[in-house]
Formats: structure tokens, C-alpha cells, sequence
């Protein structure tokens, strides 16, 4: 390397820092950040439905672009001018994740990650972080991660990678993710563990004050707490289901017709058709988290799915997180989608931390007036 591209850190002066959100979705990354006294500047996603959620509960600017064809000059000039830069972005993780229905990747979303480290190239960010499934660390035997690591260090980065349980960090859901970091100034060290095992946030903790809704059912106070509609037969089978129970304890009768459990990988996918228990964190939500079939999102007790606005809270958003204008017409499966496919805000916070403790160790402050 030549004396003048090698990267020297040194400890910069107090200054504006700003922070730019890539594949931000409906904004839960960037509100955990915010929560935490960081300044998100924009956000940036291909899916334009998620513009009112972002901008409306976060006061930053949604763009509607795709990653993969986005000037990079566009995304510095989103940043104040002298602001130390920030980037932080969640890929899409569906082409990573072990759940069935979940792998999709028709159009190659994990080349994602490439675009990313083609942006971060060209934008020259100092600190980066990301968050994405753990499955990332083995897709397509590991090559993705490792081209991505080894292009930010080619770049004068140090990165650092953590495998976390959301619910270690207030998030009442059972949810394993991959925290990266990457700094000019050193290595960021994840904040630690904020909850043990016995003192995880429950699904009761998030949910249990909620009305009750009948399956198909809209409150009228809360247009998110709404329910699917069950059919006779699933209406039969959920009822049959204890609390924190499965498939496996219904009569024969309930059991024709029941797909998962003819297959191989079916059969051990016994949280279909599930309900969550009161005193643990709920699983992992996904994009389908309001259908009964797709996983274990069955209510502890009443005979229904989780409502939306279940989901929400069971994300760590808050309880007045607004996805939708008063009067436009509320789609259940893109709400579903992009409260699923969300970086949990609390999560966020403990991100954002880590990265303000790295901040204030080289004597710059990251946190807004």
C-alpha cells in the first residue's frame, strides 16, 4: 500500500455527526437511533409505501430509490456539510433465513449486499453498521460476508461482528440477529446484555393490556389492532391449542388437510399453527407474523392470530408508531410485511449505543443538541 492511501486514525475534532439509514424501511432502525440522541438525516428504500411511516415518526427525509442504481454523490449531499458520516442499513434477509416461505431470492437479493459496499466505497462514511440475519454468516458457504468484510477492510475499516438475541436488549421476542460494525477510528464494541434469561420482556409485558378482538375483527379505537379472519376449521384447530402448544396436540380430524406435517422439514416445523406463551418472548416475526399458519402467532389465549398492532409492540415500536395516514386504505399484508421485516427499534438502541460509546472513546459527540 502507498504512503498515501494508507488510513491513519486520528482522533477528529467535536463536530456535527449525522447518520443515513439504507434500506430503512418503515423507520425501526432509525428510530431506536433517534431514541438514543443520534441524528438520522434520511433513509433510503425501494419500497415506497414506507415513506409516511418514516418521515411521519422519525422527522427525517424518506428517498425512494433503489440501492443498486442510486448515486452516490446523491447520498453524501444528504449529509450537513463537515458532518462525520454515518451509514447503517439492514439488506433484505429473506434469501438468508432458514424459514420455510422465507428464502425466496428470485431476484437475487443477497447481491444487496454488494451495492451496499459499492455505496459505502463511494460515500466514505466513517463508521458503518448493519444488521441481518446470523444465516448470512453461511450463504453460499460464507462467500457474501466474507467479500463484504474483506472489501471494508480493503478500505481502511475495522470490523467487528456480533451474534445477539434481541430479547437481551428489551425486545420481548426471541429474535437472532447479526450486529456488524466497521470504523475508521478502531473496533466498536457491542454495549452489553441488558436483560438475562429470567428477566426477558414477555409477551405479556407488550400485549396483555390490549382490548380482546374476535378473529376478523377491527377495534374501533385502534384500526392496527385488527385480526384475520379465520376459517371453521382453523377457528377449530386454534381452539384446540393450549397456550404455548403447537399442531402435534390436535385430534386426527384437525390434522387432514395439514401440509408441514407430510414433508420432512414440515414435521419438525411444529410452531405452524402455535400460540405464544404469556411469560416468554414471542418467536421471531416474519412478514406472514398475522396469519395463523405461518409460525407460532397464534394469541396466548383468544382464538385468533396476533392483530397487527400485536406485532408492532411485539417489534418494540411504540405504542403511538403511526404506519398509515388517518384516511388511507389499510393493506394487512404490506402493514404485515414491513412491521416483520423491521429492525426492532430497541435493538436499534442498543446499536446506536455502541456506536455513541465509540464516539465519546475518540472524543467526538455524537448526540443531537
Amino acid at each position: 500500500m502507498k504512503q498515501k492511501d494508507k488510513i491513519i486514525a486520528r482522533k477528529p475534532r467535536k463536530r456535527d455527526v449525522a447518520v443515513i439509514d439504507v434500506f430503512c424501511g418503515v423507520g425501526g432502525l432509525t428510530r431506536g437511533m433517534q431514541d438514543v440522541g443520534l441524528n438520522v438525516v434520511a433513509g433510503i428504500d425501494y419500497d415506497q409505501t414506507c415513506d409516511y411511516a418514516f418521515e411521519y415518526n422519525n422527522n427525517s427525509k424518506f428517498l425512494h430509490r433503489d440501492v443498486t442504481t442510486i448515486n452516490a454523490k446523491e447520498v453524501s449531499k444528504l449529509y450537513p456539510k463537515h458532518s462525520l458520516k454515518i451509514l447503517v442499513g439492514c439488506a433484505p434477509c429473506q434469501p438468508f433465513s432458514q424459514v420455510p416461505g422465507e428464502r425466496e431470492d428470485k431476484e437475487g437479493k443477497w447481491r444487496l449486499l454488494y451495492s451496499f459496499a459499492e455505496m459505502i466505497e463511494k460515500v466514505k462514511p466513517s463508521i458503518i453498521s448493519m444488521e441481518n440475519v446470523p444465516q448470512l454468516m453461511s450463504h453460499k458457504d460464507g462467500v457474501v460476508i466474507k467479500d463484504f468484510v474483506n472489501k471494508l477492510e480493503s478500505l481502511g475499516y475495522k470490523v467487528t461482528t456480533y451474534k445477539v438475541n434481541a430479547a437481551h436488549y428489551g425486545v420481548p421476542q426471541r429474535r437472532y440477529r447479526l450486529i456488524l460494525f466497521a470504523s475508521k477510528f478502531g473496533k466498536i464494541e457491542l454495549v452489553p446484555k441488558m436483560f438475562e434469561k429470567e428477566q426477558f420482556p414477555t409477551v405479556a409485558d407488550a400485549i396483555k393490556h390490549l382490548p380482546p378482538v374476535e378473529d376478523g375483527e377491527i377495534h374501533p379505537q385502534d384500526t392496527l389492532h385488527r385480526a384475520r379472519k379465520l376459517s371453521p376449521k382453523n377457528k377449530a384447530r386454534i381452539m384446540a391449542t393450549s397456550e404455548g402448544g403447537n399442531w402435534t396436540e390436535w385430534p386426527e380430524h384437525l390434522l387432514e388437510g395439514l401440509t408441514c406435517r407430510e414433508s420432512s422439514i414440515g414435521k419438525t416445523f411444529t410452531s405452524a399453527y402455535g400460540r405464544m406463551a404469556w411469560d416468554k418472548p414471542s418467536p421471531t416475526l416474519t412478514t406472514h407474523c398475522v396469519g395463523l399458519s405461518n409460525g407460532c402467532y397464534g394469541h396466548p389465549v383468544q382464538n385468533r392470530a396476533i392483530t397487527l398492532r400485536e406485532a408492532a409492540l411485539l417489534q418494540s415500536f411504540p405504542a403511538n408508531y403511526k404506519f398509515v395516514k388517518e384516511d388511507e386504505d389499510l393493506n394487512i399484508s404490506v402493514l404485515a410485511r414491513q412491521i416483520g421485516n423491521a429492525v426492532p427499534p430497541k435493538l436499534g438502541e442498543s446499536i446506536g449505543l455502541s456506536i455513541l460509546n465509540h464516539l465519546e472513546q475518540h472524543n467526538i459527540d455524537g448526540r443531537k443538541a
